[in-house]
């Protein structure tokens, strides 16, 4: 069975994105970018609702960029690789190869689609992992906080999720940022 993965860039207050929307403060270095490649590799597929994805559909053509470093070059090769699930009722086509679009999130769809899966699966974008969350189908957290306190803006946890966790892996990096890995306890 493929375990549902929610893995996010997060402020040190604990929001992906500032009171303006913007995110450009968690721009990952090259160490963090390289290790985040090596955590995405093994993934077979992307749910995102339709923010995410549009942010995340950059890397469809991302390759094709001049003067683009190796190891941008190598997430967008795992990017194009995998699936991706697109939840969202507004948004009617898609602009990347291997996506498909579903008008509503499904837990038990979901469910099916982890214990069908021969690879993992993450599910990105704070909105749609707090449903996953609810639900009870996220697996691990993978939280990379960023060395920098934005004060207010999009959370990256959910309010009123109660979890358990056991923290499986950290890492510090030279910039100051830290990978923490938690597995969802029963």
């Amino acid at each position: 069975m493929a375990k549902l993965i929610y893995s996010a860039i997060t402020s040190l207050d604990g929001y992906v994105a500032d009171e303006d929307g913007r995110f450009d403060w968690a721009a990952p270095d090259e160490e963090v970018h390289r290790f985040v490649n090596d955590l995405e590799r093994p993934i077979g597929a992307y749910l995102y609702g339709r923010r995410m994805y549009e942010v995340m559909v950059f890397w469809e053509t991302a390759h094709t960029l001049a003067d683009q470093t190796p190891y941008v070059q190598d997430f967008a090769e795992i990017w194009r690789a995998a699936d991706k699930i697109v939840y969202s009722k507004t948004l009617e086509t898609v602009s990347s190869a291997r996506t498909r679009i579903e008008p509503v999130f499904d837990p038990g769809a979901v469910r099916q689609l982890k214990a069908t899966a021969a690879r993992d699966i993450t599910v990105g974008g704070p909105t749609l992992a707090a449903r996953a969350l609810e639900a009870g189908l996220v697996d691990e957290l993978h939280l990379f906080l960023s060395p920098v306190v934005v004060g207010g803006g999009k959370r990256s946890l959910p309010d009123n999720v109660h979890l358990k966790l056991e923290l499986l892996d950290e890492r510090r990096f030279g910039n100051g940022a830290v990978h923490l890995r938690y597995r969802v306890r029963a």
